[in-house]
């Protein structure tokens, strides 16, 4: 392999890794610490998409329209007319770093804001509901997310997709580098936020409405609303990545984002590295998008070996290497760790020398 190619190979590896990374730490919050089987965890990284190329592409025509009264944009169809409107934004950002930065916070923020709006009305009427059902219900929810995305063009354009305002522009040849490092970035601040939050007494409290939310509940806790709040979280989470690996691509259909890129293989990612673990999830992550890349580019040395289409080949290895995994390790490369706790002796020690000074 080229040098060349070797680096975009390196930087595209990344880039997937992180975004998946984002992906699978947030169903971690949902299914690995609350119980929550969130089947439909493509809803939330398409309605990232969704922002990133819909709505802010809409709003960046109008931040240029304002700052240049002399050379408008002006247009009929923003979808039929995407691909002018587009080329114009990116000469546009591509001479302005403070707006590039500026248009890559307002949307990971927007991103961030609707998906946690829209997790919340996907949750409030499914939460109530337990095991099978809860994850068919959301299953429902994100394929009516994608139908919608598909089928309405004012969103994504449809059939047609649209194309999305390069913010990393600026960096000229070398924007793939700076996409890879601002995706970078966000990974490590949701990995940052999440362990800070789950190493805490809501941490536990999560833990224990996933293993008994009866025993929850008579102690007092309102589960619904706690599955509820986990549910914003981990979608707006999602979204995040939806909207970041939206701008790295520069483009959006809402076919891409079908479940078993962005439901089924998350799941994979999670039970390889091992649930309620956070490093164990981001470790089954690498492991599965190394694998991926690597059958994926040299999967066309066996089509005269394999007695199929090489193009299932990567399906076909991946499911068997999750059998070998739930035969052979169901607990995950980084199993769960247990909760620390206060050591009753010191406990006792200490109420005794309370005991003695009084």
């Amino acid at each position: 392999m080229p040098l060349g190619g070797a680096w975009h190979f390196i930087l595209d590896l990344t880039a997937l890794f992180a975004v998946y990374g984002i992906v699978v730490l947030s169903l971690n919050l949902e299914a690995g610490y609350t119980g929550i089987p969130n089947f439909g965890k493509m809803m939330g990284i398409a309605i990232g998409a969704y922002v990133a190329s819909g709505l802010m592409g809409r709003m960046l025509v109008f931040l240029y329209n304002a700052t240049n009264p002399s050379d408008k944009i002006v247009y009929n169809d923003f979808v039929r007319e995407n691909a002018m409107i587009v080329t114009k934004l990116n000469l546009w950002l591509s001479h302005n770093i403070l707006m590039s930065i500026l248009l890559v916070i307002l949307t990971l923020l927007l991103a961030f804001v609707v998906g946690g709006i829209l997790g919340y009305i996907a949750a409030y009427p499914a939460v109530r509901l337990r095991g099978d059902y809860l994850a068919i219900t959301l299953l429902a929810v994100a394929e009516a997310v994608r139908i919608i995305g598909y089928n309405y063009k004012p969103i994504v354009g449809g059939t047609l997709g649209l194309q999305v305002p390069d913010p990393f522009a600026f960096a000229g040849s070398r924007r793939f580098e700076a996409a890879t490092l601002t995706i970078i970035v966000v990974l490590a601040l949701v990995y940052i936020v999440y362990e800070k939050m789950l190493n805490t007494p809501l941490g536990r409290l999560l833990r224990a409405i996933r293993d008994d939310e009866q025993a929850s509940e008579s102690l007092g806790k309102d589960v619904a609303t706690y599955r509820i709040k986990v549910m914003m979280i981990g979608t707006a989470t999602a979204s995040l990545a939806g909207a970041l690996y939206a701008m790295y691509t520069t483009g959006v259909i809402a076919t891409a984002y079908d479940r078993v890129s962005w439901t089924f293989w998350p799941w994979v990612m999670l039970m390889l590295g091992g649930s309620a673990n956070n490093r164990g999830v981001l470790t089954g992550t690498f492991i599965f998008v190394l694998l991926r890349f690597i059958i994926i580019r040299y999967k066309h040395l066996l089509e005269s070996i394999v007695p199929f289409d090489v193009v299932w080949l990567d399906y076909i290895l991946l499911s068997v290497a999750l059998l070998l995994v739930l035969a052979l390790r169901p607990q995950g490369i980084l199993p769960e760790k247990p909760i620390k706790t206060i050591n009753p002796e010191n406990l006792l020690k200490s109420s005794k020398n309370r005991t003695s000074k009084a």
